[in-house]
């Protein structure tokens, strides 16, 4: 009997949604660990809520939703909660019932700036690390650093020599004309109107241009995780400086540790700093205008090779936060708040690489 095309509205609902979500699924070991850290951040979470007022859409729920948008690559957070009014998923893994309202997408700009005072992006990435069943696939010795360039929310029109007129443009609307031709612009005499913090920064020669900041992230060499993670306005120093902020809490130890890291970082202060703290620099020599600050006392060991072979790894996790979690062009102002959302999105990385590591881990 062929059954009938009609709709009909239900008095009450029956849906579970922890039977609609199938055994096997990839985000449910993702969850584990995720509900593990937000639990060891609950004292964290405490003081940047008043205690008296209305109740407000709970953080651990909002970090949630957050990390779905990176999993799913969605664009906005209006996206994320639209997603939310229909996909019995996105309920099961957020933490709302069946018949839960979503909230309002104006909710994650109101708590960002609590997100920033607690550090939260950072304590989070942390809580998944320190997790005993995860700690065991990290190295403690071993470790890579690299840099890249996030794209700026600014356009090229936008950057403009900071003592200007405030005159409206003759040719008038939002978007008036330019020419750039013949003109000199940098760091030095201009600004962007619309993020003040972003720099205009050239990768190398024959590229161009672009608005934009730096992303450094810090990888052990044993599972390939993000074990730190930072964001900085675009300079020529700013990947050397922050690799030394991120390898130095790791450094004290009784051991020596390695840290691998390209041809960029080949400069002498860089590896006499390293070499202070006790970490054996093992970095890629640059001889192609001058002598490289790394000799046979280092490349002469085979870990040397090794540390070259495993560094190029970080290059992964930055491809899947640009393209995946959808960090290559920022949607936010601001050096905080676009290295919130890049150290998040590394959290985000590690998550997804966790269930297959720790299948395979003996």
């Amino acid at each position: 009997m062929r059954g009938l095309d009609q709709q009909t509205g239900e008095l009450f609902s029956y849906v579970d949604l922890e039977a609609r979500v199938r055994a096997d699924h990839p985000l449910r070991p993702i969850r584990t660990i995720v509900n593990e850290a937000l639990a060891a951040l609950e004292g964290e979470f405490a003081p940047l809520y008043a205690q008296v007022g209305r109740p407000s859409i709970p953080p651990e729920k909002l970090l949630r939703a957050m990390l779905l948008q990176a999993f799913y690559s969605i664009r906005s957070e209006r996206q994320v909660i639209e997603r939310l009014e229909y996909d019995l998923l996105f309920r099961w893994f957020v933490g709302l019932g069946v018949d839960d309202p979503a909230w309002d997408h104006s909710t994650f700009s109101k708590n960002r700036d609590r997100l920033l005072d607690g550090d939260i992006a950072v304590k989070f990435l942390s809580a998944v690390l320190v997790q005993p069943r995860v700690k065991r696939l990290l190295s403690i010795e071993h470790f890579s650093v690299d840099g890249t360039l996030i794209e700026a929310w600014a356009s090229m029109k936008s950057f403009r020599p900071k003592e200007r007129s405030d005159e409206p443009p003759s040719s008038g609307g939002r978007n008036a004309a330019a020419n750039f031709r013949g003109g000199t612009r940098s760091n030095a005499t201009h600004a962007s109107t619309t993020d003040p913090d972003a720099r205009l920064y050239r990768k190398g020669a024959g590229k161009e241009a672009k608005l934009c900041f730096m992303g450094h992230a810090l990888m052990e060499n044993r599972s390939g995780l993000v074990v730190s993670a930072c964001l900085t306005r675009a300079d020529g120093h700013a990947e050397r400086v922050a690799a030394l902020a991120l390898i130095e809490p790791h450094a004290d130890r009784p051991r020596s540790i390695t840290l691998g890291t390209d041809k960029g970082y080949d400069a002498e202060d860089f590896v006499n700093e390293l070499r202070s703290i006790r970490v054996t620099p093992h970095v890629a020599q640059n001889t192609s205008r001058r002598r490289s600050a790394i000799d046979g006392r280092t490349t002469r060991h085979a870990g040397y090779g090794v540390s070259q072979r495993i560094r190029k790894r970080i290059e992964e996790a930055f491809g899947w936060i640009k393209t995946v979690a959808g960090q290559g062009k920022t949607r936010f102002c601001g050096v905080e708040r676009v290295g919130l959302a890049f150290t998040f999105a590394a959290a985000a990385y590690n998550l997804v690489c966790l269930p297959r590591l720790l299948e395979t881990a003996p």
